[in-house]
């Protein structure tokens, strides 16, 4: 999520590579191609994520459960672009109403 935010936005310094322009490259893909396959990749990881998460398995829940909410968090983050290095609006309001707002019960 973070190479299809940053590529979208074109945050990248030169000197570095991404992963899009690497797919691009490799395949003679368009960017919107790349980003439609990454993101395809993004879904799958999420299922995957989930399932793991729904079965018993001999690994703790305290480490899944850290692993899932890291996961969360740069779901937040990159979904709509990249709000880790540019903080945007939905961030500043995700974390606002988390942290600051009281919940009216």
């Amino acid at each position: 999520m973070d190479d299809v935010a940053e590529h979208k936005f074109k945050h990248r310094r030169e000197d570095d590579c991404s992963a899009i322009e690497c797919y691009m490259e490799e395949y003679g893909v368009s960017a919107q191609e790349a980003y439609d396959v990454f993101n395809k990749h993004v879904e799958s990881a999420w299922k995957d994520v989930n399932q793991e998460c729904l079965k018993p398995t001999e690994m703790p829940t305290e480490v899944l459960n850290r692993s899932l909410n890291l996961a969360r968090v740069m779901d937040v983050l990159y979904r709509e672009g990249d709000g880790y290095t540019y903080v945007g609006k939905a961030a500043k309001g995700g974390i606002t109403s988390l942290l600051i707002e009281p919940i009216a019960l």
